[in-house]
């Protein structure tokens, strides 16, 4: 993944849409494997590709790119060149192995160099979710992270999944603290925050608070809506996770 993404253009040279790149970042360790969590992840970003398929449709301004990152022993690319929502497919993970986040982050950061970001881009949108605890150096991961400019201006977001999960790390990668990690504690919540996460961040950094004498847009903190509330959710002393 060396090659810089181009901005298709219309005829006359303009540029027809901005790109928009939207990256999963998933723990796939082996505690995922406990209690049907890993399944319900698959389940729930399979359930969110409708949605974010319609996003990408009623905002096409912008050229809608999604990637996905997993991290165990060792990280790997699960989805590794950028695809566009509208085409957008998923494989089934498996879990096992230890947490190692930071290389993960630190693989991320790689993507967010120019190139092969374009330098003309909507602010991409990351969006971390884990259960446990990070057993590799994640300080150092995240450091490369927010080292490069893109990954710096990106909208960062973070599951929690479970009791275990670290909440202070996920909310050091969100790196503001207007906005906190979410957490599921169920299939039926984790089902509603992937299609929260993956779809209302890409629609306020398309269409952000508008700026005077036509200069380009400030993507501040992005404040999730809270996701409506789900009739089969169980009391919170029937948790799942």
């Amino acid at each position: 993944m060396t090659e810089e993404l181009s901005v298709t253009r219309r005829p006359g040279g303009k540029v027809s849409a901005r790109p928009l790149h939207f990256i999963w970042i998933l723990d796939v360790s082996g505690s995922m494997a406990n209690d049907g969590k890993i399944q319900a992840l698959n389940n729930a970003i399979r359930e969110a590709i409708p949605h974010m398929k319609e996003v990408a449709h009623k905002n096409s301004e912008a050229e809608m790119f999604v990637r996905a990152i997993t991290f165990s022993s060792g990280a790997q690319w699960h989805i590794s060149q950028p695809m566009s929502f509208a085409d957008f497919k998923w494989e089934d993970m498996s879990a096992g192995g230890v947490t190692d986040m930071g290389r993960a982050f630190s693989m991320v950061a790689e993507q967010m160099k120019m190139p092969p970001m374009p330098e003309r881009a909507f602010p991409p949108v990351l969006v971390l979710i884990s259960d446990g605890q990070p057993t590799d150096d994640y300080k150092g991961g995240l450091k490369a992270l927010m080292s490069q400019p893109w990954g710096k201006k990106a909208v960062r977001l973070s599951i929690a999944i479970g009791q275990d999960a670290n909440i202070d790390v996920l909310q050091q990668f969100i790196g503001h603290s207007e906005i906190k990690p979410l957490r599921a504690n169920n299939a039926d919540s984790l089902i509603r925050y992937i299609k929260l996460v993956s779809t209302a961040p890409v629609n306020s950094v398309v269409n952000p608070p508008s700026q005077p004498n036509g200069s380009d847009p400030k993507i501040g903190p992005i404040v999730l809506p809270p996701p409506s509330p789900s009739p089969h959710e169980p009391s919170s002393g029937d948790d799942v996770w």
